[in-house]
């Protein structure tokens, strides 16, 4: 399951920029999904365990090189409900991420499928590897 803790990840290889805390303006649980992240040469794709949620009520931003994903969970039982035993946590899903790769903004995709989001952040070309051919000199 997802962790409780309210700290933002950088999507980075080994920076020396400390990253800041994001704040938030609701109070309540919220719970940190668990992330993958895997780098190609062509994007980024994040993929995170978010059950429970509903697709059509995620939201995924991405602004100045930040990424968050907000997603609200409904409870399972009435408030009313007094539990025997209650082991599972219902919370709304945050996290943010600092991307430090050009990402292209207006090509990012997402799909939620099985309670998983997967998130597709493709590269600006800027960013991407490129081969330079090299020239026999004369």
């Amino acid at each position: 399951m997802s962790e409780n803790i309210n700290e933002e990840t950088q999507i980075t290889k080994p920076a020396t920029e400390e990253t800041t805390s994001a704040e938030r303006t609701r109070g309540g649980v919220y719970y940190r999904p668990n992330c993958d992240i895997v780098e190609t040469a062509e994007e980024l794709l994040v993929r995170a365990d978010m059950p429970g949620a509903k697709g059509e009520e995620i939201n995924v931003n991405f602004e100045d090189g930040m990424l968050s994903i907000h997603a609200p969970v409904k409870p399972r039982q009435d408030e009313e409900v007094e539990y025997l035993l209650h082991e599972y946590g219902v919370g709304d899903y945050y996290r943010t991420f600092q991307v430090s790769e050009a990402i292209d903004a207006g090509k990012i995709e997402a799909q939620y499928a099985e309670g998983v989001l997967t998130l597709h952040l493709p590269k600006a070309e800027s960013a991407k590897p490129r081969k330079i051919a090299v020239k026999p000199g004369g």
